[in-house]
Order: C-alpha cells, then sequence, then structure tokens
C-alpha cells in the first residue's frame, strides 16, 4: 500500500471508530442519570451515607456532567470496536503467522480492558475515603457532579488503558521489535517505570489506585516474558 492508500484506511477505520463512540455515547447519555445514580453510590460509601447527592454551581453544569457520562462512556463502551479496528489497521503490516493472532489479541484486549475497568471500580472507595479525609475534619467536601464525573471516568479509563500492557508486549515480542532476554535484563528498571507510570497516570493520585495499578502491571510484565519463551522469542 502506498502512503496515501495507507492515509485512506486510517481514515476509514478512524469513521467507524468515531460513528461506534457516537453511537455508544448517545445510548449513555438516554441512560445518564443511572449511572450518575451508580458513581453515587460510591460517594455515598465514602461518606458514610452523609452525602446523598451531588451539586453544581452553574446552570449549564448539570447538562455538561451529562455530555461527559455520554463521552467517556460512549468511549468506553465502544471499546470492541475502536480495539478490532485498531488490530486491522494494522494487520496488514504483518505476515500471513503474525495475522493470525489478530483476533486473540482483540480478544484479550477486550478482555483486559474490562479488568482494569473493574479494578478501577475496587478501589475507588479506597481511593475517595483517602482524598475526602486526608484534609483532616476541618475541610468538609461537597463535590460538584462534573468534576467527580470527571475523576472516576478518567480513573476507569486509565486502568484500563495500562491493563492493556502485557498485549503490546506480546505485540513487539512477536513482530520481534523486542526479546525475552532484553525483557529479563530490563525487568528492574521495568519495575521502576512501572511504579513511575501508575503514580502519573492515576487521576486520584492516591497510594491505593496506585498500587492496584503497579502490581498487576508488573505481574503481566512477567507474564509477558512467559509467553515470549512459550513463543521462543
Amino acid at each position: 500500500m502506498t502512503v496515501v492508500e495507507h492515509l485512506a484506511e486510517l481514515r476509514r477505520r478512524l469513521i467507524i471508530s468515531i460513528i461506534a463512540v457516537v453511537i455508544a455515547a448517545v445510548v449513555c447519555y438516554i441512560f445518564a442519570l443511572d449511572i450518575i445514580g451508580f458513581f453515587l453510590d460510591f460517594y455515598r460509601d465514602a461518606t458514610d451515607g452523609q452525602r446523598n447527592a451531588f451539586v453544581f454551581t452553574g446552570p449549564l453544569d448539570a447538562f455538561v456532567t451529562r455530555l461527559k457520562v455520554a463521552t467517556y462512556g460512549g468511549i468506553i463502551l465502544a471499546v470492541p470496536v475502536w480495539l478490532w479496528e485498531l488490530w486491522r489497521f494494522v494487520t496488514p503490516g504483518l505476515n500471513p503467522k503474525e495475522k493470525r493472532y489478530a483476533v486473540p489479541f482483540v480478544l484479550s484486549s477486550i478482555v483486559l480492558f474490562g479488568i482494569g475497568a473493574f479494578v478501577a471500580l475496587l478501589t475507588l472507595p479506597q481511593a475517595l475515603d483517602f482524598l475526602l479525609g486526608v484534609g483532616g475534619q476541618e475541610i468538609q467536601p461537597l463535590l460538584t457532579a462534573d468534576k467527580y464525573i470527571s475523576l472516576v471516568s478518567i480513573m476507569i479509563l486509565a486502568f484500563g488503558v495500562a491493563f492493556e500492557f502485557p498485549v503490546l508486549l506480546v505485540f513487539l515480542l512477536i513482530a520481534r521489535v523486542i526479546t525475552t532476554q532484553q525483557l529479563s535484563r530490563f525487568r528492574r528498571w521495568a519495575i521502576v517505570l512501572i511504579f513511575v507510570f501508575a503514580a502519573v497516570i492515576t487521576p486520584s493520585q492516591d497510594p491505593y489506585s496506585l498500587f492496584f495499578m503497579a502490581v498487576p502491571m508488573c505481574l503481566f510484565y512477567e507474564a509477558s516474558i512467559m509467553i515470549g519463551k512459550a513463543l521462543h522469542r
């Protein structure tokens, strides 16, 4: 394929992905109040039921919050589509033996993203408890809905993307960009970089989220080495 053909293919894949995100966003917009209510339960638990609702300080804030729910929800719900389109764009550059890994890669990417989102929700109560109490008794929380939804949504996306780490490593191993020997030699530095990455990417900046993101990534790193050895890479 020429450069122009590659750009045309990229545009087509992007259009399909954007359409999928828009459709999923419309669905999330319709059920936005239910989604907000679901996230509100975590806030209630963190405040021992003392806070029964969010607040907004401007006339447009409630509408903006609903748009944020639709946007973030659309991106998350459309994960199977845009991951598939991403791999379909990458696979033409692979040889026939490597192309057969496309479907397992997409399926594992979807599963890992879902696990990452689930872990984010598991850590959310501890993260909220830490964030709401770190200021002491003199500072009482009164959260606006849009900031809270942004925090939770970015946490889910951050964990979902971080849990794609083993897929990226295995892909680089199969494409022979890196080797298992290199991964083994770089293990100590990789662990340090993983914790730095987790500290930077977690929007809540609390120790619980950092721990629950960094430790699985370290385990994924070791699993990637084992998979690479099984594939003789």
